[in-house]
């Protein structure tokens, strides 16, 4: 599988061949999401950290006698969490294509919705606009994909040229 994220790379073996001395097969399974630093339980953590040292904060400022300081450490520690769940709603979003069994198949995830495309490889026309940040347009007759969004345009034109050299292959 090809790993076009930012975030994670795996080798296979040391050498990247096969066991049996041959070299491996090109791999028609591209997969491509965001690039997210924190994990969910590094994130809550993160967020108990904020909490409990605001607070400590805004108590101390009461303490003082300046009480409107709490409930303002209260709005930002709410608009914090609520923007630190928009985030974990889409921390495992991802596109992937994959070219098997005769079949290009398209997956996205984005939040809580999937969505799954499959296109005969012989049918398939792959476009990437003349802009620099056009994404990489899939169509097969009416129907129409966009894909690489978590891409940087320069992986993304590679995404592209790739894609097309496997569908020439079949």
């Amino acid at each position: 599988m090809q790993d076009l994220g930012i975030a994670f790379q795996t080798a296979v073996g040391n050498s990247g061949g096969n066991l049996d001395g041959r070299p491996p097969l090109p791999s028609n399974d591209w997969l491509m999401k965001r690039n997210c630093s924190l994990s969910p339980r590094q994130v809550g953590w993160f967020y108990f950290s904020i909490v409990c040292f605001s607070t400590a904060i805004a108590l101390f400022f009461a303490w003082q006698g300046t009480w409107l300081v709490l409930p303002f450490a209260g709005l930002e520690l709410l608009g914090l969490g609520i923007a630190l769940l928009a985030h974990g709603r889409h921390a495992t979003d991802y596109e992937r294509v994959s070219l098997t069994d005769g079949m290009l198949v398209v997956e996205t995830a984005s939040a809580s919705r999937m969505t799954r495309d499959e296109f005969n490889p012989c049918w398939v026309r792959v476009e990437l606009g003349e802009s620099f940040r056009a994404l990489v347009v899939l169509r097969s007759g009416k129907r129409v994909v966009r894909v690489g969004s978590y891409l940087d345009p320069h992986r993304r034109r590679k995404f592209a040229q790739e894609l097309v050299a496997a569908l020439h292959r079949l």
